[in-house]
């Protein structure tokens, strides 16, 4: 009785079912699903109006932890990540030390343990991430890696990317590149275009994108291996993998919500808030990621999650780029994407819950007899206004800030504890 909830009437959707319906959870499962259960349970949850998912998994964030602390870490990060309906993540590398060791991929899988959110370390590429020499990948797979990465600038050098890619056949780590010639960029603040003109500033041409992600794609299907291009933000880029894909390239790829519902049009406020990498684009470019989202050649939605300080985003040419997502990217996604009439909502699940899981080869979620307690009861249709000061996280550098979002996570359940509520 103890470890158990039954949550009755509630509108229960994953990837392939869509129905109103109890839910029965003991000992960490969903034990039974159907009308009228009579289950004795220490919870009775009234779903009435809400919906049931599966939990989303973030495979792209940055928790900070070790060496950055002050932005984040693995605590308030885990919190900030359970606030928003996901109990599992991927944090990439590029932290004080790099993960290019297994003693530092430990110590974030053991500062997780507790969190009730599945926290997994993606390892480096190359060493330090300094592009000179590859990790040793199979010591980085016995600490817990699933997956590698220089996230945070790329690897420059394509014969030691193209290694890499060969390397992950055998060692089953999935390569995740972040797209981007640093010679293309050479110094500039946000996208390249009319905005950037008319403020003055340098532009970060999309040709860097398009570039890289079609050399990775290149590169894969030279070495009949994976890749997973991040943070997908062009027109382009969307059309390389498109027509990869219609050719049978082992590509799969992630967008995160700002890029299907802000442009670049918001940096005339000249505020570092609004600064990313990649950078907001155009109207265009917000329009080819939701038709990549809709056609299925973008495969899943993330954040990006990368906490700065107040202090370090006060100077708009200055600061350092990124911004927080994990609290809201369920709700700018059905705001942009479900309450547009775009996508239906087991697309959303597919983009936030299934797809990620599986692209990483961990276990899919489903609301099922059986299957792992992992579950979001969400308002879908409560509307509210982004406070920066009320997240969760330590950083409070959110793009969607004073935006009023549609749809919310009420309670998140990890392995069939709740783990938030704000019922």
């Amino acid at each position: 009785m103890e470890n158990s909830i039954i949550i009755k009437n509630i509108r229960a959707v994953d990837a392939k079912t869509d129905r109103i319906t109890d839910v029965f959870i003991e000992d960490g499962k969903i034990a039974k699903v159907g009308e009228n259960l009579h289950c004795g349970a220490y919870e009775v949850i009234d779903g009435t109006d809400l919906v049931l998912m599966p939990s989303l998994f973030d495979m792209h964030v940055h928790f900070r932890d070790p060496g950055l602390t002050h932005k984040e870490n693995i605590l308030t990060g885990c919190s900030s990540a359970l606030a928003g309906g996901v109990t599992g993540v991927v944090t990439m590398p590029n932290t004080k030390p790099p993960c290019d060791n297994p003693e530092t991929i430990e110590y974030i899988i053991n500062r997780a343990k507790d969190t009730g959110v599945d926290v997994y370390p993606c390892g480096c590429i190359t060493g330090g991430m300094s592009g000179n020499g590859l990790c040793d990948y199979e010591a980085l797979k016995n600490a817990g890696c699933i997956c590698i990465s220089d996230d945070g600038r790329p690897v420059e050098n394509a014969e030691m990317m193209r290694k890499a890619l060969e390397m992950s056949k055998d060692n089953g780590l999935l390569v995740i590149s972040h797209c981007e010639d640093l010679s293309i960029i050479d110094g500039g603040i946000m996208n390249k275009g009319e905005i950037s003109e008319k403020l003055g500033v340098k532009g970060m041409d999309r040709a860097s994108e398009d570039y890289i992600t079609a050399r990775e794609i290149i590169l894969a299907q030279s070495t009949d291996a994976r890749i997973h291009i991040a943070h997908v933000s062009t027109e382009g880029s969307v059309e390389i993998i498109r027509c990869a894909k219609n050719h049978g390239a082992k590509v799969t790829c992630e967008t995160a919500p700002h890029y299907f519902l802000l442009t670049d049009e918001l940096l005339l406020k000249r505020d570092a808030d609004y600064r990313m990498n990649p950078p907001l684009r155009t109207k265009a470019d917000v329009r080819a990621v939701i038709d990549g989202i809709k056609d299925g050649t973008i495969d899943c939605i993330i954040t990006d999650h990368a906490p700065h300080t107040a202090e370090e985003k006060a100077d708009f040419e200055k600061a350092p780029n990124g911004v927080v997502g994990l609290e809201t990217s369920f709700s700018a996604t059905l705001t942009g994407l479900y309450h547009t009439g775009e996508v239906p909502l087991k697309k959303i699940v597919e983009l936030m819950c299934v797809n990620p899981r599986k692209i990483l080869g961990l276990e899919t979620p489903a609301i099922a007899e059986g299957k792992p307690a992992d579950l979001i009861i969400a308002d879908i249709n409560k509307k509210w206004t982004v406070e920066p000061a009320k997240l969760h996280s330590r950083s409070h550098n959110t793009v969607f800030k004073g935006m009023t979002l549609t749809g919310k996570t009420l309670v998140t359940i990890s392995k069939g504890i709740i783990r938030y509520d704000e019922r």
